[in-house]
Order: structure tokens, then C-alpha cells, then sequence
């Protein structure tokens, strides 16, 4: 068989070039339908894929960390817009090889069926718009990550105003609001002039792979077997007759709690009962340490695998000037090994973050245990219930020593949560329906009919804040969304998720340890079987309908009534019959 390299260290500056003769040489290899040969066959294309795979990761790690350094964004580039789209050129190429073969295993069934569906979408001619659409994503990375607000004469990042959006004095908390939001609006025209780009290349990705819009396209493209836009709709009509309302009885409890005659968008974060903004740790060090603690509790397996990440430098946490914003865990498939990427200031948000994050760390590592890489590569639908269901799992052990609060501070940080999955699922529904939009009218290649769709649908999803005078400030919440411009129609995967981590949330309040043991398992089996499945390992199910998302707000609304009323933690008591 093939001899390839014995790290990703000899990839690190290659050229498309130097990769693409060892995928010339598996195309050559001779096969028949013998176990054996197929399986060494598929084994070395697995490790090639890694091997190349982690040295994209780790150019992306460096840029991401400074996307004020040149060099690493050259690596970068090189990576995203040259190597990565003609690799999915010749995974196409050698799946066909596999398909024409007609061998086939039980645990890989979910990986053919998605390379069959690899093999008919694909377009050569999509190739170069691939590579094109990943310049504009660096450049929207690049611009802000460079944008910054002068307080006090103090240069800030964006990430780093959040701790005044906290701020107990209104006025503060104003100030920061408006800054953030002037630093994106005051760029808005350039943000615009790279969606335009972006908009118009998809729209040609789609036509050229025969589908009607974009739309269609991504559901083909993202696997999506098990439901269709159609159900996306119902999930999104569900949401504005259920969560919503569940969403304006907490603004009207935040108004009537902060005193306030209105409550504003800069009102939305301030902690409630709490004399002075939660600051869960000071350093980082502090913050790495206190969450090896949670994971322990969660599950001492957990616990030793984010003590590694440590140990070997997995983490990359605080925020920095130059730095990308946003956080995201991507993984380094050669060695094993997740990497978190956050940008910390020392806010609950962030311990959400981490917590999040490590979810799809535990992920990476319970899948690199299968044999072949593309059985470790789940739809994003199950990459989210594991790290939604872990920010769940991890929140009844925040209390120090262990963690990060005193107890009345933890019952703070835990309605915060719960009040943000219930938040979290009115952006989610709102930001769908919004690329649904975009894709599937043709009003959606004009900016400002963008803006103008943005406002409707936060209008109609979102209530209980007064956002009288500030259509431009709310405007700007879009252009914020990197998922919109990177990632396009990657944020339905959100809601379903959470609301699968409900269900895992609702089964720990029975029995955290069976709870638990289920979440593994789900772990576990990665992407070896179709979405349904994977749910119902982990204890859940599928939601797109109004009635079972109705009983699951309520349940999360029973939760927050018994912490507001000094439950001392979250699995606190047991659902009533």
C-alpha cells in the first residue's frame, strides 16, 4: 500500500501539488470486493484525510489566534481556498471508486449514503466558487477581528465590552451597547459588499448542481436524511407560538425585577439578583482549573479528557486584540486531539462557552475510537445535542470550591442559562427563518431589503424588549452572525439540539447518572447511524412540532420558577406527573 507521511508536519506548507499525487496513488490502487483489501484500502485513505486534515486545523488555529499575522493568513488561505476544495474534488473521486465496487458494511451505511449524495451534488465548475466564498469568509474574519471601541481611552475588542453590559449603572451598560453596535453599523457597507459576493456565489453553486435555490442545495449538501425545509418551517412557527411567549414573561419579569419603566437591549444581560456582575474567575488558569473540577463531577472519564487538553495545550481561551472573535472547538484528526478556540473575559457567558465547547471535545474523542474518519464526522444536529446537552449536564456543580460561585451566585448563573436556552431558541428560529428567506426570494440579493427582513422577523419573533429608536442598532445584530456569512444554514442544527439537551436535562433530573450514561453512548456511536437514532441513544427525540416544544418550555419554565423560589440547584426536585 501506499507510504505516507508520518505526521501532519509534512503537510504543514504544502501546496495542492505536493498532496494531490498520494490521492492520485489511491486512485491506482488496484481493489476487488475482499474485506481485507477494501478495509487497508479505506484505511489508508482515512489516515491520508487526517494527516491533511489536522495541518488545515492548525492553520486555521494560528490565523484565528491572530489574523493580524500575515503569514498565517497566507497558510490559511492556502488551505481553505486551495487544498480543502479540491480535496472534496477527489473524496468524491474515490467514493465512486468504493460505490462502483458495490462492497459494503452495516457501519458504514450512513457514510455511503452520504457519499452517494457527495457524488451527485458535485459540480467541478463549483470547485473554484468554493474557494472563492472561503477568501470572503477570511476577509470577514479579518475585518472583525479588527474591530475595536475606544472606552476611556482604552482600546477595546468587541468581546471585551461584554463585562459592561453587565454593569449594574444602566448608563454603562448603554454606552457599551451602542459602542458595539456602531463598531459593525460604522462598517456596514463593507460587511454588505461581502454578503453581496457571497450571496451571488451560492446562488451559482446551487443553479450549477441543478437545484431551484440554496436552500435545497444546503440540505442536500449538509445530509440532512431525516428532515426537510418544510419541517424547518413548522419548527419555526412552533417557536413563535410557544417559545416566544415563554421569551416576553421573562422580559416582563426582568422589567418588573430591574425597576424599569421599559426594559431596553442593554437591559437584557445585567445580572438579576445580584448586588455587583458575577465574575467567575480572574485569570485563566483559574478558569481552566475550576472546569477540570466540573468535568470530574459530570464524569470522571469526561473530567480526565479535558485534563488533557490542558495538559497539552489544547486551549486557546482569551480574548486579545487581532484575535477572530466567537469561539468554536475544531479538531485535529491525526492525533486525536480536540482544540478550543474562545475569546474569555471573565463573564458567566463565557463559562457557558467553555462548557459548550468541551461538549464537542468529549465528542472528538469518543469518536476517534472508530475506525475510519468519516464514521467519526456527525451532522451537526448531533455535534450540537453534545454540547448543549454538557452545558446542562455541567451546571448543577458551579458551586465552589469546585467551581466558580458561592451558592446564591450559581442560583444567579443558573437562571441566566436557562433564561438564555429559552432566548437562545427566539435568535435560532429568527436567524433560520432569515436565511430561508434570503435564499429562497429573490429580494434576497438586495442589502437593503435584507436589513429591512431582519427587522420583520425579529419583530415577530421577539418581544418584551423596546427597541423604539434603535432600527439601526438592531440591524447590526445580523451583521454579528458569522454563521450567516461563514456558514450558511448551519443554525436550525441550534434549536434542535437544545431542545434535545432539554430532554437529556429532564432525564438528569431523574437520574443524572443514567442521564449520563446515555450521553455517552450517544457519544460514542458518532456517525454511525442516521440522526433518529443517534437521538434516541442519548434518551431523546426530534422536535419540530408545537406540542412537545410546549411541554419542553414548560418544563424549563418549572425549572427557573423553582430556582427563583431558592431551589439550591438545578436537578433540584422531580418533573411532576
Amino acid at each position: 500500500m501506499i507510504q505516507l507521511p508520518a505526521s501532519p508536519d509534512a503537510f504543514r506548507d504544502a501546496t495542492w501539488d505536493d498532496v494531490l499525487p498520494y490521492y492520485d496513488a489511491l486512485a491506482a490502487v488496484p481493489l476487488d470486493t475482499t474485506d481485507a483489501v477494501v478495509e487497508s484500502w479505506l484505511s489508508t485513505w482515512s489516515r491520508l484525510d487526517t494527516l491533511v486534515g489536522e495541518a488545515g486545523s492548525l492553520a486555521m488555529i494560528a490565523y484565528t489566534g491572530n489574523t493580524a499575522d500575515t503569514a498565517a493568513e497566507q497558510a490559511y488561505l492556502r488551505f481553505s481556498m486551495t487544498i480543502f476544495p479540491q480535496l472534496e474534488e477527489q473524496g468524491v473521486r474515490l467514493a465512486k471508486r468504493l460505490l462502483d465496487l458495490g462492497w459494503s458494511r452495516p457501519d458504514l451505511d450512513t457514510t455511503l449514503r452520504r457519499f452517494r449524495t457527495d457524488i451527485e451534488i458535485f459540480r467541478e465548475a463549483n470547485v473554484a466558487r468554493f474557494s472563492q466564498i472561503e477568501e470572503h469568509s477570511a476577509a470577514y474574519q479579518k475585518l472583525t477581528g479588527g474591530l475595536s471601541v475606544d472606552w476611556d481611552g482604552v482600546a477595546k475588542t468587541i468581546p471585551q465590552l461584554q463585562p459592561y453590559l453587565k454593569s449594574p449603572d444602566r448608563a454603562v451598560r448603554e454606552r457599551a451597547f451602542r459602542l458595539g453596535a456602531d463598531a459593525y453599523m460604522a462598517r456596514r457597507d463593507e460587511f454588505a459588499d461581502l454578503f453581496d459576493q457571497m450571496y451571488a456565489l451560492r446562488t451559482a453553486v446551487a443553479t450549477e448542481a441543478g437545484f431551484p435555490d440554496f436552500q435545497q442545495y444546503c440540505f442536500a449538501a449538509k445530509h440532512r436524511f431525516d428532515y426537510t425545509p418544510q419541517d424547518t418551517a413548522r419548527f419555526h412557527d412552533a417557536v413563535r407560538t410557544t417559545v416566544a411567549p415563554a421569551f416576553a414573561r421573562l422580559m416582563e419579569h426582568r422589567c418588573a425585577t430591574l425597576g424599569v419603566d421599559v426594559l431596553r437591549p442593554w437591559d437584557v444581560s445585567v445580572d438579576l439578583n445580584a448586588d455587583e456582575p458575577l465574575r467567575p474567575f480572574a485569570n485563566v488558569d483559574t478558569f481552566i482549573d475550576r472546569a477540570k473540577n466540573i468535568f470530574q463531577r459530570v464524569d470522571p472519564e469526561l473530567g480526565a479528557q479535558f485534563a488533557i487538553m490542558a495538559d497539552e495545550q489544547l486551549l486557546d481561551l482569551e480574548s486579545r486584540p487581532g484575535k477572530a472573535p466567537g469561539g468554536y472547538c475544531t479538531d485535529l484528526p491525526f492525533r486525536g486531539r480536540p482544540f478550543i478556540f474562545m475569546n474569555a473575559v471573565g463573564v458567566p457567558d463565557d463559562v457557558q462557552t467553555l462548557v459548550h465547547e468541551a461538549g464537542h471535545c468529549f465528542h472528538d474523542f469518543a469518536t476517534h475510537r472508530l475506525p475510519f474518519t468519516w464514521q467519526r464526522r456527525t451532522g451537526h444536529e448531533a455535534a450540537e445535542l453534545a454540547s448543549m446537552s454538557m452545558e446542562l449536564l455541567a451546571m448543577p456543580y458551579f458551586v465552589a470550591p469546585d467551581g466558580y460561585y458561592t451558592p446564591d451566585q450559581a442560583r444567579v448563573a443558573w437562571l441566566e442559562h436557562l433564561e438564555d436556552v429559552l432566548g437562545s431558541l427566539v435568535h435560532i428560529a429568527s436567524v433560520d427563518a432569515f436565511q430561508a428567506w434570503i435564499y429562497t426570494d429573490p429580494a434576497g440579493a438586495d442589502r437593503d431589503a435584507r436589513d429591512a427582513k431582519w427587522l420583520e422577523l425579529r419583530r415577530d419573533f421577539e418581544s418584551g424588549v423596546d427597541w423604539t429608536g434603535l432600527e439601526r442598532e438592531r440591524v447590526g445584530r445580523w451583521y454579528r452572525q458569522l454563521h450567516i456569512f461563514e456558514l450558511p444554514f448551519y443554525y436550525i442544527e441550534y434549536g434542535l439540539a437544545q431542545l434535545g439537551a432539554l430532554q437529556v436535562f429532564r432525564n438528569a433530573v431523574h437520574d443524572a447518572g443514567d442521564a449520563v450514561a446515555a450521553y455517552k453512548r450517544f457519544l460514542a456511536l458518532g456517525g454511525t447511524r442516521p440522526l433518529p437514532e443517534l437521538y434516541a441513544a442519548a434518551g431523546v427525540k426530534l422536535v419540530f412540532d408545537a406540542d412537545t416544544m410546549a411541554e419542553l418550555v414548560a418544563f424549563a419554565e418549572e425549572r427557573i420558577a423553582a430556582l427563583r423560589a431558592g431551589a439550591d440547584a438545578p436537578f433540584q426536585g422531580v418533573m411532576p406527573a
